[in-house]
């Protein structure tokens, strides 16, 4: 006779989410992040306060940014480890749906649990619901649908026996690895069932090496060792392969240049010989270079996102070739490349063994040097006077003099993400970008989780005015937990990436910084006062020495530290040289003069792209 244990539907989630672990021996969900409402609260609420000990939840701020804290935890873990996010029905979830999209365009994992309605619709319509008025089966929470990589509505309790296993099996899986949504419909949270004990017993998911099919592997090879000029483009997927020193162990082997992603920027640290920088639209003049002349293009774990490739402009030899190595087939196929489906390490440690006696031709070090210097010199402080404004490099230059080998530079949006890919010179493993999805707010919250997952290490948060103004309230979370990092806050009083990018194609000045917002009155925000009423030591940088002052500070402190500087809104992070073209279309029907260059400059820019092999 199977053996039953009767609980609610909530109680039973909790309990077998507790025991399910990865292959280090760590819970795989290690806590649940959580803001109660009429749909969660009497459920899942009351489920979790008993599964305190092995099952911690933790309060936010707000539903989209302490989902992007549970993304930012998983991918400074390399996905092997993820968190729960819960909210209350209708807004609560329907917050989740932006930190879903972009853990879903990143690959992390995470699993979204928000309220539902009534699965027996006896008091339908409830407070927050919306109702369809062709489809009863519809929810809020269907907007989960397109930006999860597995969605399911538990209206019944036996459901959770299939639903969470195929959740952690899509969460763990390499290939398929993204976001989960459990809606959970508030009254079968609460309803019970006599689970059989089996359904609990401890499980490990381990994340699968997939091997690479002989046939593909050898045709690799032979493109390889047929190039005279090859280049590997460095994603993600090699940091979450853990095949970093496998790569710089290929790349020195054969000579092959290698230049990042902003995904895969630091799986090789920037003093590795081989490396040449950042790849495509915001990268180095070495990297473009060996781009430019490269007859092989060889990716190995990247999505080949048009920043990367210039918008498919950068790779210019007539005569090149595309090979992507990847664990997704979706993504190993883009634009006609030639595929390998495997995982990282696998594919490069088989490779190895392959190409013995082969060596590349196409290393320029002096060009690597030069661009290194270049750097430097352009990341001084240049000491202005009085009235004088700061750019972003020189703030990029002051945390990289105080940084060290436990440093984490992160950001997300703005002007910041391409002049960090430009010119962070990042120890192995020591940045975090979200450029996949780029959106404005992850940036604080996002730093509160890269420290929870890495307490070792020292994070600083790169944020601009404007993005500190979307999403701000996990400050508060991370002075009630005495969680530690550094927020550079660059004031430029606006959106002056997007006002630069306005300007570019032709534009006037409209609606970005505060300025040109066609108001009386402008902003004149303390953003030192605002962040020190959260409980955080906030403090305003008068110069860029000022600025390394408060940076060693801050490293002694056990809670947020935040740095304010003004800055610069007109000077972008090409006037170090290197980048390409980006395609942003410009209006057929021009406006002015400058508008009318602009297009004539995009028509003939569109021609350079080389979509298909």
């Amino acid at each position: 006779m199977t053996q039953t244990i009767r609980l609610t539907a909530a109680q039973a989630m909790v309990k077998w989410l507790s025991v399910q672990f990865n292959e280090d021996g760590d819970r795989y969900i290690d806590g649940v992040w959580g803001i109660f409402g009429h749909g969660n609260v009497a459920g899942l609420g009351e489920a979790l306060y008993h599964a305190a000990d092995t099952m911690p939840t933790w309060r936010g701020q707000n539903e989209q940014t302490m989902a992007h804290t549970a993304i930012a935890y998983a991918k400074t873990l390399k996905r092997k480890r993820a968190q729960a996010v819960t909210s209350s029905i209708g807004p609560g979830a329907t917050n989740m749906v932006t930190a879903a999209a972009l853990a879903h365009v990143n690959r992390i994992p995470v699993l979204f649990v928000p309220g539902d309605v009534f699965a027996n619709r006896r008091p339908d319509p409830v407070l927050q619901q919306i109702e369809s008025f062709e489809d009863g089966t519809v929810s809020a929470n269907d907007c989960f649908r397109p930006v999860v990589r597995y969605y399911d509505r538990i209206s019944r309790p036996e459901h959770i026996m299939t639903a969470l296993p195929r959740a952690l099996a899509t969460m763990t899986d390499p290939a398929n690895c993204g976001p989960v949504c459990l809606s959970f419909c508030q009254d079968t949270q609460a309803e019970a069932y006599d689970y059989p004990v089996a359904f609990f017993e401890p499980k490990v998911w381990r994340v699968r090496r997939p091997e690479p099919d002989a046939a593909e592997l050898a045709q690799i090879a032979d493109l390889i060792k047929a190039a005279k000029s090859p280049v590997i483009v460095a994603g993600g997927g090699v940091i979450y392969s853990e095949a970093e020193e496998t790569l710089g162990a290929f790349a020195t082997e054969f000579g092959i240049p290698v230049v990042e992603t902003q995904a895969g920027k630091s799986a090789l640290a920037q003093s590795h010989p081989m490396n040449y920088g950042a790849s495509g639209v915001d990268g180095s003049e070495a990297a473009n270079i060996m781009s430019k002349e490269a007859d092989l293009v060889i990716g190995v774990g990247t999505r080949f996102q048009d920043f990367t490739t210039g918008s498919w402009s950068l790779f210019e030899n007539p005569n090149r070739k595309l090979v992507s190595i990847n664990v997704a087939a979706y993504d190993a196929v883009k634009h006609g490349a030639y595929p390998l489906v495997s995982d990282a390490k696998v594919a490069l440690e088989k490779l190895t063994g392959l190409l013995a006696g082969y060596s590349a031709s196409n290393a320029k070090p002096a060009v690597r040097a030069e661009w290194l210097a270049t750097v430097d010199a352009h990341c001084a402080d240049r000491k202005g006077g009085e009235g004088y404004l700061p750019m972003d490099c020189e703030v990029i230059g002051a945390v990289q003099r105080t940084s060290s080998e436990a440093t984490i530079a992160m950001c997300a949006a703005g002007t910041m993400p391409g002049a960090l890919k430009l010119l962070w010179q990042s120890p192995q493993g020591g940045y975090h970008m979200e450029y996949g999805f780029s959106c404005m707010g992850y940036e604080v919250a996002g730093a509160m989780g890269v420290k929870l997952a890495a307490p070792e290490r020292d994070v600083v948060c790169f944020v601009g005015d404007g993005s500190y103004m979307m999403a701000n309230s996990e400050l508060a979370t991370a002075v009630m937990r005495r969680v530690p990092f550094t927020v550079v806050l660059t004031d430029n009083r606006g959106f002056g990436c997007i006002n630069r990018l306005q300007m570019g194609t032709g534009g006037e000045q409209f609606n970005n910084l505060y300025k040109d917002c066609r108001v009386e009155t402008q902003p004149a925000i303390d953003f030192v006062a605002h962040a020190g009423s959260m409980g955080a030591y906030a403090v305003k940088a008068q110069s860029i020495a000022d600025l390394e002052a408060h940076l060693a500070a801050a490293k002694s402190r056990d809670i947020p530290t935040v740095i304010v500087i003004d800055t610069d809104p007109m000077h972008g992070p090409g006037e170090a040289g290197g980048g390409s073209w980006w395609d942003v279309a410009i209006p057929e029907v021009p406006s002015n003069d400058r508008m009318s260059d602009a297009r004539d400059r995009y028509v003939q820019n569109m021609k350079r792209q080389n979509l298909v092999n």
